[in-house]
This record gives C-alpha cells, structure tokens and sequence, in this order.
C-alpha cells in the first residue's frame, strides 16, 4: 500500500508539472502549419528575436528564424514582418539585426517594423496588440517553441498561427535539446504571466505597422 501511495503521489506530481505545459499545447493545437506552403496569408508576421553575434550579424537560430520569414514573405504569406526583440542596450539591438538580415534577403526596409522592447515571448505578444494594434498574425519562431509562443499570443488576446523552424535542431542539436528542456518551466512562467496579467514596457500607440500596410 506504501509503494502504491508513493506512486500516486508522484504520479499527481508529474500531471500538476505538466499541467501548464499540456494547456500550452492545448492552445496551439490546429494553430501551426508544418511548412510554409501551409500557411495562411496574414497581414502581419512577427519574428522573435534570439541571439545576436558580437559583430552584429543574427546567430544561427535568428537567422533560421529569419530565413523562414524571408520564405514566407516572398510567398506572399504576409505584407508586413514585425521584428521584436532585445534593445535594451546601446550595444545590443536584436531587432536591427533582424531588419538588416531581411533586407537583405530581399524583404523591403518599409515593410519591416521594429520593436525594440521585445523581451521574452509574452511581451512581443502583448506589445504587439497594445503597441502595435495587431489583432491577427503568424508568427515564426523555432518548433520547441512555437506551442508555447501561439499560446501565448493567444491567450492575450491575438488571434495568432505559427510557423515552426526545424532546420536548427541538425545544426546545432545540444542547443535543440536544452530548448526542449527549458520548455518545461518556461510554461510556468508563461502561465504566471498571462494570469497575473503581467504588464510589459509599454509606451504610446506605434502607428508604424499599420502605415507599412498601407505604403
């Protein structure tokens, strides 16, 4: 009886664990395409940022990131890439980064839009609608990810489909891994955010996405 208690006990453990990770993927489900041609056209898509090299060029997981926006831009998946991600130092500019590489890549600087307070998953999501006026978008960020980054958005109140890069776990699977992993408690934060209603930095509405949609 002890072995049988202990066990359902750890049992419950696990399914509470896992519990904000199963909502995640509840979420997201029938709200990610597998490749680019399944995508939907969406006026707006946004990128998340990730690391940049020292000498300012994307690192191997923005790029992929960048290369799928690229894909689905030129497929006419979409008319506007709102790029969001880290600046909060004068040495570090995610979202530069992000519009110089698309440029690039044959996307046209007027129909790239920057967001500089990009922070984590949950602020690009909710500055997105709150600074932005987005409503509706795909977003493009690498597959571990991309459940919980539709989730969020989501949850906050943007109507959002995914497009997952996959390319990056061959090259670099020891990253993929730790991702996957990191996943796992990254839920609960996720979870803690959206129902604490965390408010990001914020600002005055940026008109900026809606004039490229109409240049």
């Amino acid at each position: 009886m002890r072995i049988r208690r202990v066990a359902l006990a750890l049992t419950s453990v696990a399914a509470i664990g896992l519990a904000p990770t199963a909502i995640v993927h509840a979420l997201a489900w029938g709200h990610q395409a597998g490749s680019t041609n399944a995508a939907p056209h969406r006026d707006v898509l946004l990128v998340l940022g990730a690391g940049v090299l020292p000498d300012g060029q994307p690192g191997a997981y923005l790029k992929a990131r960048l290369d799928l926006a690229a894909d689905l831009y030129a497929s006419g998946k979409a008319s506007v890439i709102l790029v969001s991600g880290d600046n909060r130092e004068a040495n570090y500019n995610e979202p530069l980064a992000m519009q110089r590489y698309l440029v690039r890549h044959g996307v046209p600087a007027g129909r790239i839009v920057r967001d500089p307070a990009g922070f984590d998953t949950y602020d690009s999501c909710v500055r997105a609608k709150r600074i932005y006026g987005v409503s509706r978008l795909t977003l493009v960020t690498q597959g571990y990810h991309l459940p919980r980054a539709v989730a969020t958005c989501r949850m906050v109140g943007v109507d959002t489909f995914g497009v997952g890069d996959h390319s990056a776990k061959a090259a670099s699977p020891g990253q993929w891994r730790y991702g996957v992993v990191r996943e796992l408690p990254a839920a609960w934060k996720t979870m803690y955010d959206v129902v604490s209603r965390r408010t990001p930095t914020l600002g005055q509405p940026d008109p900026s996405v809606q004039q490229a949609l109409g240049s």
